[in-house]
């Protein structure tokens, strides 16, 4: 503990300030010691910090605010630029996906036309094929596959496209449009859902709609050339098959439909600038001529199978031909009308060909004749019959029994006499024979 006394030495050394306060007659002293004197200063010093850094944010406040409010401004602005390119993007993909849509329905009707037409060609082409067959045409098969005409990427798409057992008949014409249904409606769904599909995931809807669609276009074209296949396939046999007919009947002097008219009637008058054929026209014109070649194969059929092309004693020789020998009554030369066929008393005598009963009775030299009249100006006879099966009048066909063999009329022995007149005059029996033998095929 200091003493007093060394104290105020101390304080007499060095002396200190005095704060005098007085408020009326009270007066009071206040010595200031150095650690208010800190204060002081520390205090004034944070009053003068404080005041400047208040008056720097004064200063400064509307510079920062002015800041603040342009960096909210682009940032408002690019959140605003962002939702319009995102609104222009969807416009721009909802556009597209209408437009899509619009196309892919065109296309779903382009399709569904082509099966329908495919549809009615396929009963015509039916109608058509059974009148083949019954021409003896050989037809193909539905299922004969796909035509090579077909490249093969069509027929690498074409046969993926039909499921199940569609896939393994491929070329069959009902399968294929079955199978084609069975396509078309996972098609027609996505047409009618692609807009709203095209939000979420606008690229698969797309792709499968055109994958299905290219794979019933593949299936469609290849039908529509199977069918144009077999057409054109039976057209041609059709036209051969009639040539070949017709070529035969005229070599033994029949003409029959348009072939009367070869070589005959001057050529028509035809003319005018080449145009190409109307597309949508040209498979209905293809069954036209499949029409119009059955239509002449069935007329030259016909002809062939009712003019006198037969035998009248099939399995028999011939012992006397047409033309110059020698009478065998009286020796000398005379002329044989007709062909003699071997043959047995009491052996039936079949019609060469199908006809009308013109006389049937006793008729001098030849004895129990038959006159038949098959039209075309053709008429066949049969002389020296023991027995007369049919009666004038009667309607016969290729292959009837008309009578039996015998040796009745100017007659050595018992046999077949068989003549055929054209327009009245007696014709060589061998060329109609020789032709019977050549139509066989093509009336089978």
């Amino acid at each position: 503990m200091a003493k007093p006394g060394k104290n105020r030495i101390l304080s007499a050394g060095r002396p200190r300030p005095v704060l005098i306060l007085a408020s009326g007659e009270r007066i009071r002293h206040m010595t200031i010691r150095p650690w208010m004197t800190a204060a002081a200063a520390g205090l004034a010093a944070l009053l003068t910090f404080g005041y400047c850094g208040s008056t720097a944010y004064l200063l400064w406040r509307d510079d920062l605010i002015g800041a603040a409010n342009q960096r909210q401004e682009r940032l408002q602005q690019q959140y605003e630029d962002r939702i319009a390119a995102l609104r222009a993007q969807i416009d721009r993909i909802t556009s597209r996906q209408m437009i899509e849509q619009r196309t892919v329905q065109v296309q779903l009707d382009q399709l569904l036309e082509q099966q329908n037409a495919l549809f009615s060609r396929r009963d015509r082409i039916e109608r058509l094929v059974q009148r083949a067959e019954a021409s003896g045409l050989t037809v193909p098969s539905e299922g004969a596959g796909i035509p090579a005409a077909l490249p093969s990427a069509s027929a690498a798409a074409y046969a993926p496209s039909l499921d199940g057992g569609a896939a393994a008949h491929a070329g069959s014409a009902s399968q294929g449009l079955k199978a084609i249904d069975r396509l078309l409606k996972p098609a027609l769904r996505l047409g009618d859902h692609a807009p709203a599909a095209a939000v979420t995931a606008p690229e698969a809807p797309k792709e499968g709609t055109d994958l299905t669609l290219s794979r019933v276009s593949h299936s469609l074209q290849a039908l529509e050339q199977e069918q144009k296949a077999r057409v054109t396939g039976l057209t041609d046999e059709a036209e051969r098959t009639a040539s070949a007919i017709s070529a035969i009947l005229r070599r033994t002097g029949v003409s029959v439909g348009s072939d009367r008219s070869e070589g005959k009637a001057p050529k028509k008058g035809l003319g005018g600038p080449f145009v190409p054929p109307a597309t949508g026209y040209g498979f209905d014109a293809s069954l036209e001529a499949l029409d119009v070649a059955l239509t002449r194969l069935e007329t030259v059929r016909q002809a062939a199978s009712t003019l006198p092309y037969g035998n009248p004693a099939p399995g028999h020789e011939i012992t006397s031909g047409f033309g110059n020998r020698i009478d065998p009554f009286l020796g000398r030369l005379a002329l044989h009308a007709g062909v003699d066929f071997q043959a047995e008393t009491g052996q039936r005598v079949r019609s060469t060909g199908a006809g009308r009963v013109v006389a049937a009775g006793d008729s001098g030299g030849y004895g129990n004749m038959v006159d038949i009249d098959h039209g075309h100006g053709l008429l066949t006879r049969y002389g020296h019959l023991s027995r007369i099966l049919v009666r004038e009048g009667d309607t016969v066909a290729a292959g009837d029994v008309i009578g039996l063999a015998g040796s009745t009329g100017r007659s050595t022995a018992p046999h077949v006499h068989y003549e055929v007149r054209q327009d009245g005059e007696a014709i060589d029996p061998t060329a109609f024979l020789n032709a019977g033998l050549k139509l066989k095929r093509y009336l089978q």
